[in-house]
């Protein structure tokens, strides 16, 4: 054999390999010396940079430099900077490997993660390497950064939180894995037309995408349908499933990079293969769609994020996605990440699966198929060792998004998923009931299996029975979930329940995302607190510095004319630079409250258009909405239609030029976010209170120097009890007040006829006045304020008013208003996404 064929990785045709593939690397020892030699990163100079994306631009795209566009460009730097972390993070798998450390599975759905380019060239401090590099070749980073396309693997604070988690475990150097879906065109990418949403598909892959590595060697047969059968082991009768179809998952790894620490861990994302892709008879007798059926099939699973699952056809296809992505990531730990011969026993002491939400909770039956079925444990044995291998965090408090599967479904698909599903709630129904002898009303309540309205199967109980933790994701909804979402279970193990408030990454969203106040940070405390954000308590004298405050503001009108610039470029929007910037990007949801925002618009704009508010004599302002609507949902969709309608006839009406304006920029995601964020002067959180979960956008907005206005909801009451009432604007009534008005029947009919001010807003709305003389137009939004207001904006308009009063008076002292936003960022530390992991690590993982 050459030493070629050795350097080329083949093996000579009358030898076949002696080693299993493994992904990590072979698990001999290899004896080329070359083989043993470590993978090293080019120097971190300016000069062996440049001679690196040279290197890139030429043998990876194929072009000299004066011929490259600037997407060739973007992927032979990205692929630099990959370069830079590749050593890094082949180090960190061999260290996982020999230390046996005990590792986090993260289990999700979603992963939002922005943009990878600058967040590396941060990660590995080569952001002023790479500017001059690309300076000396005559090119401009900005630039290159901007051609990235952001991966639209998420939908909103659940993949961003995902994604935050997995960086700050990097960064504290903890061993872990994120496995997820590589979407082919993930979220929908939002337009508007006429002002209603439209929804496009995101393209995101189609440039080209440089920073997976895919894996085909190491692709996971998932098996779907069929049936199941039992059959004779000796003196056990045993049961194996014969399923009827397949498909491969294929993964890619994605780099996680730690700050500045050498740690790089993975994210391993899944893409759907079929396992027979193409039929070349049935191509060649003229078939060409039969031919490739399969494999348009299998590719369905992972084509989109959260596909339309108001049929029965999408339904499934959730389904598919949400065991597709699970089996593959459980065997891939098992077969992959633990070395052969490893003791399944051991389990729990290597690794912890988080299931983040319900959707990978079916990972429970399919790790005890795994160990019943292939490894024939007997079931007690091996449900102690499920049991202690799954945790659950809980993002709702919203009944239905509990995920719930029909029985009838889950038979199809998964059939032997089924059957241990009922074998597991049937031992935990006998434990229930020995426990509570004469109370089969409770048991019933805690049945994971439900007869009403459909005999369908309760995912958040089968979390809950399975999971050695349940959390919830700040103090109020924590104590909620126990209290009001499972109160039996919290009952019964109230050992079982614990809070873990959310946090956001500071390094994406307060050192990438704002450099002009993280440098005054630094100026004033040194370096280390991008890793100890406790650290910005230090701040808190500084909010009585003259100068201090005066540099603050500046950084704040920085961020404002960058965020008005890239509107300008972006959208064609135009904002006025002296206006209080009040925002809003959530997704659009009826719990959120996006229709309180509106109607507080409309209502000051009709009190000017009638006179009876002087116009001079309002605070200046412009109001920023930013939100998706899930494409099946109808009211969400109207009330887009209806903000975007408003702004169309507020921003071309004379009387309120230069006072009050509208913007409603499509397809907010991170890459936005990065840039509206650090620019906002007020946070909207007005969610009713007890619905929101957390809430991570609050947390964003307060360490980047926004004041909030909000309701005691989720992390808002945390933000409040830290920033203190006088440096927060709270508004609304609390959870037990809102509860106690459902109970008493709430009729938001009252409130419109009770509040003057109200009634002129929706009667301003109902009137046609915002769409041509329609009054049709926006029934669908008044109609289900006035009779129905299931989340009771009409309930909380009045004290929202006097809050946004409080608002005025407090901007117009922009001395005093400095004051309260600097003692925001200094006393917001807390919401670190790395104190999330560390609390984590205590109350639940013990890694």
């Amino acid at each position: 054999m050459s030493s070629d064929q050795v350097l080329a990785g083949q093996a000579p045709a009358d030898e076949t390999p002696s080693t299993e593939i493994h992904r990590y690397g072979p698990m001999t020892t290899p004896t080329h010396p070359l083989a043993l030699a470590p993978v090293t990163a080019p120097p971190a100079t300016v000069d062996g940079f440049v001679k690196e994306f040279l290197r890139e631009l030429n043998t990876g795209q194929g072009v000299a430099l004066s011929r490259s566009t600037v997407n060739d460009q973007y992927l032979a730097l990205a692929r630099t900077v990959r370069h830079y972390l590749m050593a890094r993070w082949l180090e960190t798998t061999r260290h996982q490997r020999e230390t046996k450390e005990k590792a986090v599975g993260y289990l999700s759905a979603e992963y939002l993660l922005g943009r990878q380019l600058g967040n590396a060239l941060l990660a590995t401090d080569l952001g002023e390497i790479a500017e001059k590099a690309m300076a000396a070749c005559g090119l401009d980073l900005v630039t290159l950064r901007a051609q990235e396309v952001e991966p639209g693997l998420g939908n909103g604070g659940l993949g961003r939180l995902a994604a935050c988690f997995v960086d700050s475990l990097a960064t504290m150097s903890i061993p872990c894995i994120g496995y997820g879906i590589r979407y082919e065109y993930g979220i929908f990418k939002q337009t508007f037309v006429d002002g209603r949403q439209v929804e496009q598909p995101d393209t995101w892959l189609s440039l080209g995408e440089p920073w997976g590595f895919p894996h085909p060697e190491a692709a996971v047969q998932v098996d779907f349908g069929g049936y199941t059968e039992t059959y004779r082991d000796g003196d056990v009768e045993r049961t194996r499933w014969v399923p009827s179809w397949n498909v491969l998952g294929l993964p890619y790894n994605y780099m996680v990079p730690g700050y500045q620490n050498g740690r790089v861990n993975t994210l391993r994302l899944w893409s759907a293969q079929a396992t027979k892709a193409f039929d070349l008879a049935i191509f060649n007798a003229g078939d060409y769609a039969e031919a490739v059926r399969a494999q348009t099939f299998a590719e369905n699973i992972t084509k989109v994020l959260y596909p339309e699952d108001s049929t029965p056809q999408g339904k499934e296809l959730r389904l598919q996605q949400q065991y597709f992505f699970v089996a593959c990531s459980i065997r891939d730990f098992i077969n992959q990440v633990m070395e052969p011969g490893f003791d399944l026993h051991d389990l729990p002491e290597r690794v912890t699966f988080q299931l983040n939400d319900t959707h990978p909770v079916i990972a429970v039956p399919e790790l005890m198929r795994i160990l019943v079925d292939e490894h024939k444990w007997e079931w007690d044995e091996a449900w102690d060792v499920t049991k202690r291998c799954f945790a659950y965090t809980c993002h709702t408090l919203l009944p239905e998004a509990l995920e719930v599967w029909p029985v009838d479904l889950l038979g199809r698909l998964l059939p032997r998923h089924l059957e241990i599903i009922y074998q597991i709630n049937d031992a935990f129904l006998a434990e229930v009931r020995e426990r509570f002898p004469n109370d089969e009303l409770r048991a019933r309540s805690m049945s994971i299996v439900t007869d009403y309205p459909d005999r369908s199967v309760r995912m958040a109980y089968l979390a809950t029975v399975a999971g050695m933790k349940v959390n919830g994701v700040a103090a109020l909804h924590s104590q909620l979930l126990a209290d009001k979402v499972l109160p039996a279970f919290s009952e019964y193990w109230p050992e079982k329940f614990t809070n873990v408030t959310n946090g956001v990454t500071p390094r994406r969203f307060l050192r990438l995302a704002n450099p002009w106040l993280s440098q005054l940070i630094t100026d004033a405390l040194g370096v280390g607190w991008v890793t100890d954000l406790d650290r910005l308590a230090e701040l808190e004298p500084y909010a009585q510095d003259e100068d201090f405050r005066k540099a603050f503001r500046e950084a704040k009108q920085t961020n404002k004319e960058r965020l008005y610039a890239l509107l300008r470029a972006r959208d064609g929007i135009e904002l006025s630079g002296d206006h209080l910037l009040d925002v809003m990007v959530k997704r659009l949801h009826e719990y959120k409250r996006q229709t309180l925002k509106i109607l507080h618009i409309v209502s000051l704009y009709e009190q000017i258009i009638h006179e009876r508010v002087d116009p001079t004599t309002i605070t200046p302002r412009t109001v920023v909405f930013g939100a998706k609507a899930a494409p099946g949902y109808r009211l969400a969709k109207e009330i887009i239609y209806l903000i975007n309608k408003v702004g169309e006839t507020v921003n071309t009406d004379p009387r309120v030029a230069g006072r009050l304006q509208i913007a409603f920029p499509a397809n907010y995601n991170v890459t936005l976010a990065e840039k509206l964020i650090p620019a906002a002067d007020l946070s909207e959180q007005i969610s009713l209170a007890g619905m929101e979960a957390s809430g991570t956008g609050n947390m964003k907005f307060a360490l980047n120097g926004a004041l909030t206005i909000g309701t005691d909801d989720g992390a808002n009451v945390e933000i409040r009890q830290l920033v203190g009432d006088d440096n927060f604007f709270g508004f609304g009534m609390t959870e037990p007040e809102v509860a106690a008005l459902g109970a008493s029947g709430y009729q938001p009919g009252s409130y419109y006829e009770s509040n003057p001010q109200l009634k002129a807003a929706i009667d301003l709305i109902a009137s046609g006045a915002f769409s041509g003389g329609d009054r049709n137009a926006f029934e669908p939004v008044v109609s289900n304020l006035l009779y129905h207001d299931r989340f009771m904006a009409l309930a909380d308009f009045a004290s929202y008013v006097d809050a946004q009063a409080a608002v005025e008076a407090a901007y117009a002292d922009q001395e005093a208003w400095s004051k309260m936003a600097i003692l925001n960022v200094a006393r917001t530390g807390f919401f670190s996404s790395d104190r999330s992991m560390r609390d984590y690590l205590s109350r639940i993982w013990r890694a």
